[in-house]
């Protein structure tokens, strides 16, 4: 076989075993709890899962490490080489997030992204300065991208309010407003 057709098909065996893991563990696990989640994000890294778990989980303050572990597949009639690979599961805001570090196979872009409903302008500033600090960028109208490169949209939540007014004055400028900024700030969006 091909080196390439022999990765595809390794990244689909380490799929197939995440999902695997992660379905074992919310049903039957000592280690995980039941999760009411139908659906759960996977976040495929290139390396080191528990790093990247540790990043979330200190921006996202609420949350915590549900499960880690490290995979290693010893030589087979594939591959002459040793492969590993790490998984995590992380809750954030109440959501779970399946972590594969499996290589640099598929990177993020933003076609998959996340929005985070903030409260107020503090928690904009928080999540925003957060998100994009050592290593990640600040794109337009809210969206943002973290040091591994996952998009985000960093919103207040009066956003809404005021792109859903019934007063089309407040929607107009609302929406104009808000692709003059990168960082949405709520009283620059009323102006």
């Amino acid at each position: 076989m091909k080196k390439n057709t022999i990765n595809l098909c390794n990244a689909t065996m380490i799929a197939l075993l995440i999902l695997t893991t992660s379905c074992s563990n919310n049903k039957n696990s000592n280690t995980m709890a039941d999760t009411n989640q139908k659906i759960t994000p996977s976040l495929w890294v290139e390396k080191d899962a528990k790093a990247v778990a540790d990043y979330y989980l200190s921006i996202f303050k609420d949350g915590k490490l549900k499960d880690y572990r490290k995979f290693v597949n010893p030589p087979n009639e594939f591959s002459s080489d040793t492969t590993s690979f790490e998984t995590a599961v992380i809750e954030i805001a109440g959501m779970e997030f399946s972590i594969l570090a499996a290589g640099p196979l598929f990177k993020f872009n933003e076609a998959v992204s996340f929005v985070v409903n903030c409260k107020d302008q503090a928690e904009v500033d928080y999540y925003w300065d957060a998100l994009t600090a050592n290593g990640g960028e600040e794109g337009s109208c809210g969206w943002c991208k973290d040091k591994y490169g996952l998009s985000w949209q960093v919103v207040p939540t009066e956003y809404f309010d005021l792109i859903h007014s019934t007063d089309p004055a407040v929607r107009e400028k609302a929406m104009i407003n808000t692709f003059k900024q990168k960082k949405l700030i709520i009283e620059d969006l009323k102006k």
